[in-house]
């Protein structure tokens, strides 16, 4: 495990974040969350890593702080600067440079990993991770293409995600609030929400050996603090509310898609849904 107390220096990481003026109660729940993460991942003092769909940058500022003075984060997302709120990528980006982790990480924001742009020398990396930011892809297929084109620039790959099977009644809602989201999707009504390729955590096993990665590890991560279940369920109703996006659909699916709506609301609490689980499963 990392020589670095992760979970004592959460609070202080929070801290440092955009989005703790905003929310600091929401912002230390997610930080504490993302050291777990970390310190299951193994990351060290002095270690090299790559980030891919980084975001605000959540996962980031934990990980440059795992890495200690001698390491360095490289942190690349698809989106723009200017994407995200009510902080934008650029804002927290800039926030947390501005700190004092801000000399251990390099972001690079509007930078797809598939561009022949985009290159590293083999072996440049000890990590490259990829946390809660594979059902953005456009398809699975996709998210294989991505693992196969940085297996030459890392030693080990840390993947997490949300687990799709629920394991008690009260995940229900977060699960549908997924499923629907990805039934649209799929359906052919194409939009840029956070969830539009969900896939299982079998699916990505089956996956990683056409990629070159073999599994050697996986964990379960608890997240019964995390508020993401709300904010899913919200997504999916602000979704099943967009005319345009609806009216894409074939009405069988459309119907579907409502009768799935109804299950959802006769389930879910105003505020305070209980997340899926989320899983880790490192590769070499």
């Amino acid at each position: 495990m990392n020589n670095i107390d992760l979970t004592a220096q959460a609070p202080s990481i929070a801290a440092l974040m955009a989005a703790f003026r905003v929310s600091p109660d929401v912002q230390r729940t997610q930080t504490a969350y993302r050291a777990a993460l970390v310190d299951a991942m193994g990351v060290r003092d002095g270690a090299s890593v790559l980030e891919l769909g980084c975001g605000q940058g959540d996962m980031t500022a934990v990980l440059a702080e795992a890495v200690g003075q001698d390491g360095h984060v490289v942190a690349l997302d698809i989106a723009d600067r200017s994407y995200g709120a009510p902080v934008t990528l650029g804002q927290s980006a800039e926030h947390l440079r501005a700190g004092r982790l801000g000399p251990r990480i390099d972001f690079r924001f509007g930078t797809d990993v598939l561009d022949d742009s985009v290159d590293f020398p083999d072996g440049a990396f000890d990590h490259v991770v990829l946390t809660h930011c594979s059902w953005y892809f456009a398809s699975l297929g996709q998210v294989g293409e991505v693992l196969a084109r940085v297996r030459p620039w890392a030693r080990q790959l840390s993947f997490t995600e949300w687990d799709l099977e629920a394991r008690s009644a009260d995940q229900l809602p977060h699960l549908l609030a997924v499923l629907i989201q990805g039934q649209i999707e799929a359906s052919g009504s194409r939009g840029e929400g956070n969830v539009r390729t969900p896939f299982s955590r079998d699916a990505l096993l089956r996956l990683l050996p056409s990629t070159g990665w073999t599994a050697t590890s996986e964990r379960s991560l608890d997240t019964a603090r995390l508020q993401d279940a709300d904010w899913e369920i919200d997504a999916c109703e602000r979704l099943l509310a967009t005319e345009g996006r609806m009216a894409a659909l074939p009405e069988p699916v459309r119907d579907l898609v409502h009768s799935q709506a109804d299950a959802l609301r006769a389930r879910a609490g105003t505020r305070g849904n209980t997340p899926l689980p989320s899983y880790t499963v490192t590769a070499h």
